[in-house]
């Protein structure tokens, strides 16, 4: 199962409520774009060299380690799952993510883990598992999704919100609902009301199949 959508939308969150619900691993995709940035910005590669990045990416060792509660992202054995929420990761990660051999490098990774799974990111659906059981495009107005980020971590309002703006301007090529997904705007519900939506769709689909 696919769960896409802008930053801060809510489809990590809801991806893990869904994936403990259906007894199945959490995957999120988004944890490798931002180790490959976090690994940029440490090894000091600008992060729109794509060669650069490519050469750097082939030349450690990364690996996501899905997990019910929470994925974990080793470099070299080393747990960076801590800083892949720094600001400065946030600032550089579209821009690393726009980069074809980098997209090529996460989703060769991605496509590797056995299913079944629940996995979020921008193009799950549409590009990386087309014949996912069930997709899901997750969407929230700019000011919605900026508040939901203060929330995570200590930072202004308007400074979230012109970032959120500036990474959507950024994600445009990325990001985008498969033509079969099921659009959900969760700017006014709560995760429950978004997490029942999901579930009762899977279980719609279940029933249909079994008819």
């Amino acid at each position: 199962m696919t769960l896409d959508g802008p930053a801060a939308s809510g489809k990590s969150t809801v991806a893990r409520r869904v994936a403990e619900a259906l007894e199945v691993p959490f995957v999120s995709s988004g944890l490798l774009y931002r180790a490959a940035t976090e690994l940029a910005l440490r090894a000091g590669v600008d992060p729109g060299a794509e060669s650069e990045l490519a050469s750097l990416l082939h030349g450690h060792e990364v690996r996501l380690e899905p997990g019910r509660e929470a994925d974990r992202v080793y470099v070299q054995d080393e747990d960076v799952t801590h800083r892949l929420h720094a600001d400065a990761v946030d600032a550089a990660v579209s821009e690393v993510a726009a980069h074809p051999r980098v997209r090529a490098w996460v989703n060769a990774r991605l496509r590797e883990i056995e299913g079944p799974f629940v996995i979020d990111g921008r193009d799950m659906g549409r590009d990386v598992f087309p014949d996912a059981y069930a997709k899901f495009f997750l969407t929230a107005r700019p000011e919605i999704r900026a508040a939901r980020r203060v929330g995570e971590r200590a930072a202004d309002l308007d400074t979230v919100t012109e970032m959120m703006r500036r990474r959507d301007a950024g994600d445009v090529r990325q990001s985008g609902p498969a033509p079969d997904a099921v659009r959900i705007d969760t700017s006014d519900l709560n995760l429950d009301e978004v997490v029942d939506t999901v579930l009762a769709y899977v279980a719609e689909r279940r029933a249909d199949a079994a008819t």
